[in-house]
């Protein structure tokens, strides 16, 4: 028991039978956990160090620089969030962490973020160009990487290889950077509560320090230990729905740092345009097993969530 390893290089490799096993392997571990780690990605170590010294760049900023784009000044959630503006677990304490939160950036005027507001728009960028372009990097690269695991997660259904890229035209995919600081007292058990995610698939590379736990189905948490290079990648809520539950979106928590460790970690949220309308794939249907859920737009389910999640936006409403 444990959360197994996939090889990028061979999902998209050319030669037919290292592709299909590890498609194979693919399927079984978005059935039976729902988490893997993804090694030998296209996100090559210099990016990777870029990145994390890019996070403490930013997280190192004094609190009133980073207020200057405060999440909460974004009516389409873009920007830094402080130390207790998100709640994971619902019924336990705010989490304890810090993050900053970018997607594709568009005009005000443009007609998506005119229908879509809370959804679509423009960015509210760190001042810093040089940590700008790296999470312009980033996002570029991871979004390549993800593009790929979903076709290879369509071609495990039995459905065209395009059946979820085709689906992401004008997506509201967002990388997060998180900065755990170390928490205050031991009445703060998590840096982030648990919780599920909300999209397709989630794409995490994280520091070494450790902390993530993955809820097995048997109830047990399994330490996700840091892999040097690796992503750790697993199923969102959507992706469970549009599988009719035979990919599992996991639970998974992040434990508090202790003793003056920082914590960083780059969860990547692959999620389709706002207008995907995520009803059961023909594949995990059956007379004998309906469609468990009503269909729904993405953009539909990710707000609401979003809603649920965090306290501003429950102040809204």
């Amino acid at each position: 028991m444990g959360i197994p390893l996939i090889d990028f290089s061979k999902l998209t490799s050319p030669e037919k039978n290292l592709r299909v096993q590890e498609i194979q392997n693919l399927d079984k571990a978005c059935r039976e956990i729902g988490f893997f780690y993804l090694i030998n990605t296209d996100i090559d170590t210099a990016l990777i160090s870029r990145i994390m010294k890019a996070a403490k760049r930013f997280f190192d900023e004094p609190l009133d620089e980073k207020l200057k784009i405060d999440i909460k000044n974004s009516v389409n959630h873009r920007g830094y969030g402080g130390v207790g503006e998100e709640q994971l677990d619902e019924v336990h304490k705010a989490d304890w962490k810090e993050t900053f939160d970018m997607a594709l950036d568009l005009a005000t005027d443009h007609p998506l973020a005119a229908k879509y507001p809370k959804m679509y728009g423009p960015n509210q960028n760190p001042s810093d160009p040089v940590i700008l372009e790296t999470l312009h990097d980033y996002y570029v690269t991871a979004f390549n990487v993800s593009q790929h695991v979903l076709a290879a997660m369509a071609e495990a259904l039995n459905l065209e290889q395009d059946f979820f890229t085709r689906c992401f035209k004008d997506h509201v995919t967002v990388l997060r950077m998180i900065h755990y600081p170390p928490r205050p007292t031991s009445t703060h058990d998590n840096g982030a509560g648990a919780h599920t995610d909300y999209g397709c698939v989630t794409l995490l590379l994280q520091d070494q320090i450790g902390g993530l736990e993955v809820k097995h189905r048997n109830g047990e948490w399994l330490q996700a230990t840091p892999m040097e290079g690796a992503l750790v990648v697993n199923i969102g809520d959507l992706m469970q729905r549009w599988t009719n539950d035979e990919y599992v979106s996991t639970a998974h928590r992040v434990r508090a740092s202790e003793n003056g460790v920082h914590r960083y970690s780059f969860p990547f949220f692959v999620e389709p345009d706002y207008e995907t309308l995520v009803e059961c794939v023909p594949t995990c249907m059956s007379k004998d097993k309906p469609a468990k859920y009503e269909p729904i737009y993405s953009g539909d389910w990710i707000q609401s969530r979003f809603d649920a999640t965090y306290a501003y936006r429950d102040n809204e409403k």
